[in-house]
C-alpha cells in the first residue's frame, strides 16, 4: 500500500507511512487567485494499491472539494484500489432530513467520495455510526474514546461520565468502561430554527466531590458543553472536564469553557484548533483500519 497525503493531515499521512511502513506520496497544489484549487498527484501509482489521507477540518468545503480532485486523480491514472482516509467527515451532523426541504448532507458527501474512486472509507468516530450506510462501498470507523480515557486517567479523581444528551451516551458508556467509573446522560433540546440549547437535567443521583466528564464527538461553539458543565457544578461535581474527538472550536469556544469551570479540554488531532489543548494522536488506530 502506499500512502498519499491530501492537502489537509496534519501529520497523520506521514505518522501512517511510518506505522505500516509504506511509501508516502505528497500531493502537490495550490490555490489559484480566484480561489479555485489545483492537485496533482506527483508520481505514477498505476496499479498500485494507495490510501488517500486527507480530513475535512475548516475550512471544509476547500478541504472537501481537494479530497475528490485526489481521488478522481487517482482513479483516472489507474491505481486499482483506493481508501479515503478521512478521519473528520465534514456533514456529518446533517445526517437526515429535520425540516422538510433540508438536504441530507452527510448522504451527498459519502456519495461524491464513493464516485470520485473510493471503495473503502475510514473515518474517526463519525456522528451517527449508521449514517455511513449511505457509502455505496465498505465504510471502517476508528473508535477514539478509549483513547481520550487513557489520556484523562491520570488528570482526574473519582471520576463520572456525563454525556449531555442522549445521543452520546454510547460514548459515555465507552469511555467509562475505560476509566472504571459509572455513567449517565443529560436531555438536551436544541431549536432547529433559531439553534438555541435548552439543556435539562435527569436525576442522576449525587456529583458531590466527583470529577465529572463531559464527552462528545464535537465541540463547535461549546454552548452544550457549557450547559452541561453548569448542570454538573448544581449537582455538586468537585470539578468539570471535558472530552470530545473532533474540536472545531469556532470564535471563542475555549474561553466559554473555562469561564463555565471546565478545566481541561481533551480532543483527538483529526482536527487542529487554534486554541492550546491537547490532542491525542490517533494515527495507530487508523492503521488498523487499513
Amino acid at each position: 500500500m502506499i500512502i498519499v497525503g491530501g492537502t489537509a493531515t496534519n501529520g497523520i499521512d506521514e505518522r501512517l507511512a511510518k506505522i505500516t511502513k509504506s511509501k508516502l506520496v505528497k500531493v502537490v497544489h495550490k490555490v489559484f487567485p480566484d480561489g479555485e484549487s489545483y492537485v496533482r498527484v506527483p508520481e505514477p501509482l498505476t496499479g498500485e494499491e494507495v490510501a488517500v489521507v486527507q480530513t475535512t477540518q475548516p475550512p471544509q468545503n476547500k478541504n472537501l472539494v481537494e479530497l475528490l480532485l485526489v481521488l478522481e486523480a487517482l482513479k483516472d491514472t489507474g491505481a486499482t484500489k483506493i481508501t479515503a482516509v478521512v478521519p473528520y467527515l465534514a456533514y456529518s451532523r446533517q445526517d437526515r432530513r429535520f425540516l422538510d426541504g433540508e438536504a441530507i448532507s452527510v448522504k451527498t458527501v459519502l456519495n461524491l467520495i464513493y464516485a470520485a474512486g473510493a471503495s473503502t472509507l475510514v473515518v474517526v468516530e463519525p456522528h451517527h455510526p449508521e449514517s455511513l450506510s449511505y457509502f455505496p462501498g465498505e465504510a471502517r470507523v476508528v473508535d477514539p474514546i478509549p483513547a481520550l480515557g487513557r489520556e484523562l486517567r491520570g488528570r482526574v479523581n473519582s471520576p463520572f461520565v456525563l454525556a449531555p444528551d442522549r445521543g452520546a451516551v454510547d460514548r459515555a458508556e465507552r469511555l467509562a468502561r475505560e476509566l472504571g467509573c459509572g455513567y449517565t446522560y443529560l436531555e438536551k433540546e436544541r431549536d432547529r430554527i433559531t439553534g438555541e440549547i435548552r439543556v435539562r437535567g435527569i436525576s442522576i443521583g449525587s456529583l458531590k466531590g466527583r470529577d465529572v466528564i463531559l464527552v462528545d464527538d464535537i465541540v463547535s461553539t461549546g454552548g452544550t458543553l457549557v450547559e452541561a458543565s453548569k448542570v454538573a457544578y448544581s449537582l455538586g461535581a468537585e470539578g468539570v472536564y471535558a472530552a470530545a474527538v473532533h474540536l472545531l472550536m469556532v470564535k471563542d469556544t475555549l474561553t466559554r469553557l473555562k469561564e463555565a469551570g471546565v478545566r481541561d479540554l481533551v480532543g483527538v488531532n483529526t482536527v487542529v484548533p487554534q486554541d492550546n489543548v491537547k490532542l491525542v494522536d490517533v494515527s495507530d488506530l487508523i492503521a488498523l483500519k487499513l
